[in-house]
Parts: C-alpha cells; sequence; structure tokens
C-alpha cells in the first residue's frame, strides 16, 4: 500500500488477471462499500470521510472501471466481482468487512452473502435493480435489453441517455458528483452498457442459500426512491420479506450518498451500530 491524499490511503491488489484499484480512510471495524454502474471508488468519498472517524472504510473502483484493468477477452461475473470484493476486503488487511452495496454494487453484496459468507459481517443491500423479483418483471427485461440493443447499435451515449430517462434521478445527484470522479466515470459507460447491466438487472438472488448461510441483512432504499415507485427502489420491500430481513429508509435518491452525505451517513452509521450487536 502506499500514501495518497491526505487521510487517504491508496493501494492495488492484484487477483483473477486484473490489477484492482482501492482507498482506506479510517480506523476501527472495516467497512465495504461497493459502487455500482460507473464502479468508481470516487461515488462514496464523502460518505466516506464522514465514517472514517468510527470505521476503517475501503472503497474501490471496480474490475474494468476507472483505475482498475480489465483484460481481454473477459466476460462480466457477478461471480467474480464478490471474489474482487473479498480480494480487497484481505488487501486491506482484513478477513471481514461490513459491507454496503448500491445499485449493482448491492447486486454484489447479495451474491457476497451466498458465496462468500465467511467475509460478510452484515450486509446493506440499498436499491438492487433485480427486476426477476419485480412483478413487472417483464416490462424491466425488455427495457434493459432495449437499452443494450441502443448501446449496441447507436453507441453509448444514447443508450445512457435512454437508461437514465425513467432512472428519474434528480440532478442534484449528478452535479454532486466529485469533478475527477465524473471524468473518469464517463470512460467506463461503454463498459457498463455492453458488459453490466444486463447481468447485473436480470441477477436472481438465491434466496434460499442466502438464507442457509445466514448473514445478516438489511435491505435498503431511498424516502425519494420509494416515494416515486421506481422500480429498483421496490424490489429492496420485497427482498426484506422474502428474507425476513429489516428494512431500511434513507435519505433522498438512488445516489444521495453524493447530494445529502452527512445525513445519509448517519443513518447508515446508525445500521452500522445496529449491526455490532
Amino acid at each position: 500500500m502506499i500514501s495518497g491524499e491526505v487521510g487517504v490511503q491508496t493501494g492495488c491488489v492484484s487477483t483473477e488477471g486484473d490489477d484492482l484499484y482501492y482507498e482506506v480512510r479510517g480506523e476501527g471495524e472495516p467497512l465495504l462499500m461497493i459502487s455500482g454502474g460507473g464502479g468508481d471508488a470516487g461515488f462514496f468519498s464523502f460518505v466516506a470521510a464522514i465514517l472514517s472517524d468510527e470505521y476503517k472504510v475501503i472503497t474501490y473502483d471496480r474490475r474494468g472501471n476507472s483505475r482498475s484493468t480489465r483484460n481481454d477477452p473477459q466476460n462480466f461475473e457477478i461471480s467474480q466481482q464478490s471474489r474482487d470484493a473479498v480480494a480487497v476486503i484481505k488487501a486491506a488487511g482484513e478477513e471481514s468487512a461490513f459491507v454496503f452495496g448500491n445499485s449493482g454494487g448491492a447486486v454484489i453484496a447479495l451474491d457476497m452473502a451466498k458465496t462468500q459468507p465467511q467475509a460478510v459481517r452484515a450486509a446493506i443491500v440499498h436499491e438492487p435493480p433485480v427486476n426477476r423479483i419485480h412483478p413487472d418483471s417483464k416490462t424491466w427485461q425488455r427495457f434493459f435489453a432495449g437499452i443494450y440493443w441502443i448501446g449496441q447499435t447507436f453507441g453509448t451515449n444514447l443508450a445512457m441517455l435512454g437508461f437514465a430517462l425513467p432512472t428519474g434521478i434528480p440532478r442534484s445527484a449528478y452535479t454532486s458528483v466529485p469533478q475527477d470522479t465524473a471524468k473518469r466515470m464517463g470512460k467506463n459507460h461503454d463498459f457498463f452498457v455492453k458488459q453490466e447491466m444486463v447481468p447485473f438487472s436480470s441477477y436472481k438472488p438465491d434466496l434460499s442459500a442466502i438464507k442457509r448461510n445466514g448473514v445478516r441483512l438489511f435491505m435498503a432504499a431511498g424516502k425519494m426512491t420509494l416515494d416515486k415507485r421506481k422500480f429498483y427502489g421496490e424490489t429492496a420491500p420485497i427482498l426484506a420479506k422474502l428474507l425476513g430481513c429489516e428494512m431500511v429508509v434513507f435519505p433522498g435518491n438512488h445516489l444521495s450518498y453524493m447530494d445529502r452525505p452527512q445525513e445519509w451517513a448517519e443513518v447508515l452509521r446508525g445500521i452500522l451500530h445496529r449491526a455490532s450487536n
């Protein structure tokens, strides 16, 4: 590990043919934060800085995104993403961690509860876009297939526009993205549309295996997301009921860890306190 900016340690771990960039802030019980589409550690920099007074917060660029590598030929596999998360936890000097995942990262957190339970102290699963458990599953499967087709036929920019419109995420969230993160993310869109989007959205959690493994889970969604009945938020209470776990409401929208980081972080802190007991 090498030193980065003040208060941040940076490192790189080699695993399964690629190098994964990661950042560590603070000391205390370890918390791994996994981003969704875009895959950049910078998504969580505001919240990580806030929580670093109490936790060892680990963030990373997922395989194929930003400062991590993706060696071709390689197909996107969620099980590999779960193994990557464990590799990052170990590189940061830990055997296990609390795991928070947002969006596609929430899908990875669910998969870790199935395939890597030994590494998960508890998982907070925030707005996982798992359309196969949604009552309107076929509509959303067609939607994501259509966005994939647009990306392959007309290019990523048009596909991302079509993807963003129905998600209904406020502009305030996008404009709060740190400038350096935004620059890196722009280069990740092609990988998201053509490799990550369909596997994330079509993932079906193995409820029996997750229950059998006994990982403590918290399903979560933003209040605005729930109020506007966005499908990626509606999956959280459905999963909470199916898995018999707690449902938690965060302030704001799908990305409010960026536009409302202080109050958002305090909700997460409260969940982590409960998970420690």
